[in-house]
This record gives C-alpha cells, sequence and structure tokens, in this order.
C-alpha cells in the first residue's frame, strides 16, 4: 500500500491539546509533513487500530505508506538530506502515539534503534548497504538487547556470548520482549564477546540458521506490538556484519540515549489521544439534563489532565532542542522520560474517570490508551533507572547497586 498521491496537501491546523502552541516552533516545511502524516494516521490508522488491538497482530499494510511519508531514517544523514530538527521528530512520535502507541513503537524501533545502531555503530559500507532499503520499509529491523534475565542491568549482565571463530561470529543466547522480531528481515544482536567483555552489536538476517523469534502472548498492554522471544544457538554471522564501531556498551548506551526523548515525547501523545477523547466523549454525554462536561469535578479532570500533558510537552520540547544545539546529555533525556510518563499514567487514569464505566471499553478511546501506558511507563529505561541518572548528574553520587 502507497500513499494516495492525487490527494491535496493536509491543511495543518494545531492540535487544541497543544495549549502553549508548542507547534508554531516548527517550520512551514516541517508543519506540512506533519500535517500530512495527521491525514493519513486519521483516515487510514484509526479506524482500524481498536481491532488489531483486540487481535493482538500488527497491520503490516501501514508500513509502506509510513515509509513514503519518509518517517524513516529522519535522524540518519546516510539515507537523505538532514532537513528535520529533533523537536520535529519529536512531534511526529507525539502524533504516532496520539492514534495508536503501538504504531509509535514499531516506527521508534525501526527508525530510531534499529537504524540508530547501523548509523551510530554501523561503518559507511553497512550504513550504506542497510539505512536506504530501511528507509524504504524494504528491510524491517528489530533491535535485541534486552535479555529474560537481563533488562535494567544490561551494561553488565548481558549473557547472550559472541565467540570469534575465523571470519565469522557464533552467536549464543536469547532475548525478550524484543518489537518488531516476528516479521523484522533483520535484528541487531547485543552481545558480549568471548574474548574481551566488551558489548558488540551484529546485523543478524532473521533467516539465519539457528535464529529463532517466537511470538509473546497474552500481552496486555501495546497488543498491535509483535514482541519475541529471541533463541540464538550457534547463529553464525560473518565479521563484516558486525558493526564496526560498536565496541562497548557506551555505543549501545548512545542509541538508547538518542532514542529515549522520543519515547518521552510518545508518552505525551499516548496522553493527549486519552484526553482528546475525554474532552469529547464528556462533550456529548448527558446526565441530570446536560452535558456532564459543564460539571465542575468533570472540568477539574480534564484541566489537571491538561496541565501534564502540557508540562510534559515543554520538558520535551527543550530536551529536544538541547539535542538539536549538540547539548543534550543522558541525564536530560532521562529526567523527560521518567517526568512524561509518570504524568501520562496519571493523566489517563483522570481520563479513564472522566469517562466512568465507559472508559473500560475500547469503543469510547481510553482503554487503549491507558492500558499502553503501562508499557510505555517501563521500557527503554524505568523510571527508577532514569531517576538514578539523574540523581548521579545532581549529587556526583553514583547509587547504582
Amino acid at each position: 500500500m502507497t500513499l494516495d498521491t492525487t490527494l491535496a496537501p493536509a491543511t495543518f491546523t494545531r492540535l487544541t491539546s497543544d495549549f502553549y502552541g508548542y507547534e508554531d516552533l516548527l517550520e512551514d516545511r516541517e508543519k506540512q509533513v506533519l500535517a500530512d502524516l495527521r491525514d493519513y494516521l486519521e483516515r487510514e490508522v484509526r479506524p482500524l487500530v481498536d481491532d488489531y488491538w483486540t487481535r493482538a497482530e500488527f497491520p503490516t499494510q501501514v508500513m509502506k505508506p509510513l515509509a513514503d511519508l519518509k518517517l524513516f531514517a529522519m535522524p540518519w544523514a546516510e539515507t537523505r538530506p538532514y532537513e528535520n530538527s529533533a523537536v520535529f521528530r519529536g512531534f511526529v512520535a507525539l502524533e504516532l502515539a496520539r492514534v495508536d502507541a503501538s504504531i509509535a513503537t514499531f516506527v521508534g524501533v525501526q527508525n530510531g534503534l534499529a537504524m540508530g545502531a547501523i548509523s551510530v555503530g554501523g561503518d559507511e559500507t553497512q550504513r550504506r548497504e542497510w539505512l536506504p532499503k530501511m528507509a524504504a520499509a524494504d528491510v524491517i529491523g528489530a533491535f535485541g538487547l534486552t535479555e529474560p534475565l537481563s533488562g535494567s542491568d544490561s551494561a553488565q549482565g548481558l549473557r547472550t556470548v559472541a565467540t570469534r571463530d575465523g571470519d565469522d561470529w557464533v552467536l549464543n543466547g536469547s532475548k525478550r520482549w524484543i518489537g518488531n522480531a516476528t516479521f523484522s528481515d533483520i535484528t541487531i544482536i547485543w552481545a558480549k564477546s568471548a574474548e574481551d567483555g566488551q558489548v558488540k552489536g551484529f546485523i543478524v538476517p532473521t533467516s539465519t540458521p539457528g535464529y529463532t523469534a517466537t511470538k509473546i502472548e497474552n500481552k496486555q498492554s501495546l497488543r498491535i506490538v509483535q514482541n519475541a522471544d529471541i533463541t540464538l544457538d550457534n547463529v553464525r554471522v560473518p565479521e563484516s556484519n558486525r558493526l564496526q564501531n560498536a565496541n562497548s556498551f557506551r555505543d549501545t548506551a548512545t542509541v538508547l540515549r538518542l532514542t529515549r526523548a522520543e519515547v518521552a515525547w510518545a508518552a505525551v501523545g499516548n496522553a493527549i489521544g486519552a484526553y482528546e477523547a475525554a474532552v469529547k466523549y464528556t462533550g456529548e454525554r448527558v446526565q441530570f439534563g446536560k452535558p456532564i462536561a459543564s460539571h465542575q469535578l468533570v472540568q477539574n479532570l480534564l484541566v489537571r489532565s491538561l496541565g501534564n500533558i502540557t508540562a510534559s510537552m515543554g520538558m520535551v520540547v527543550r530536551v529536544s532542542q538541547l539535542l538539536d544545539t549538540g547539548k543534550q546529555k543522558d541525564e536530560h533525556a532521562a529526567l523527560a522520560k521518567l517526568f512524561a510518563t509518570e504524568r501520562m499514567r496519571e493523566t489517563v487514569g483522570w481520563c479513564r474517570e472522566a469517562l466512568g464505566g465507559n472508559g473500560i471499553l475500547l469503543d469510547y478511546g481510553v482503554a487503549r490508551h491507558m492500558a499502553d501506558a503501562e508499557a510505555i511507563y517501563s521500557y527503554e529505561g524505568t523510571r527508577e533507572m532514569n531517576t538514578l541518572i539523574v540523581g548521579r548528574a545532581i549529587t556526583g553520587k553514583a547509587a547504582f547497586v
């Protein structure tokens, strides 16, 4: 499926939930891309996500249209001119999550984690080979870091081992919670070298013998995302598939830092999705002879929700501005992620409360955002780990175990 190019460019209209008008910071060109994305999501994606969420399946028909909108590889100059600000990329994550957090996660894995790993950790040959194909969605990627027994302690606790054997590497181990992995063409596998004990990255085609991805069933959050358990049983990859510039966990952490702020943006978008549904519902639902939006207690829930959204948006805009100017540090992204996800979690609860019993039904637009908030709250760094990153920065003392 490709975009219908006969359609006129969409008209940009600022979101009413952008109460302080942060979208006005975007260039006209960026506003147009955002308007086209918003139009596509409302026309083609919003009508189908509840059904796919219920079935826990991924709508693969959205991949090519998202590539046509040039959402993949926006940060990576190797595939196209570096022309989009980090603030704009944040608004893209927000817009995606406003409609569906799972689609935002898919884009984040493809564009941020998988392509980011190749851009940051790969050499010129690897970037030229893989990034254009991924930008066109001809190759779908996944990012294999988390393991069954290693999550927050990945820097020291990886159990997947890479052993050098002549011109090849042999990978053994397992990964868990790997998004896109049931249908990815390649997965970036992070493994500890048996030679020097350092974490290294490998581009692993998923057709490689010994590589097995099994879908994780019974999720109650981000159900559209296809998370998998990966088993690596003597998976042999050539030295040419080792990320040549990824030689320690510091390089892995660089990729995570560059994507963490966009997870914070997605948290704001998920909160906005619930908030907009609550505003719509309360304006239509009549009790005691008038819409419930005219009741003080309901307005209190909506105003508190908007306050959380607006405060979080101010933070994520600033952290992206710091990235644009080369001043963003790990603690900046960590604070944005932990704060925005906390406020998101609070906000979706208030929005559900505003809908009463109907708040738990998919039909009214809040329940999916409420469930998906739980995954966003935890992935790409838990609140606790991000707190320790910020705490170290402000005290000068590491409190990690």
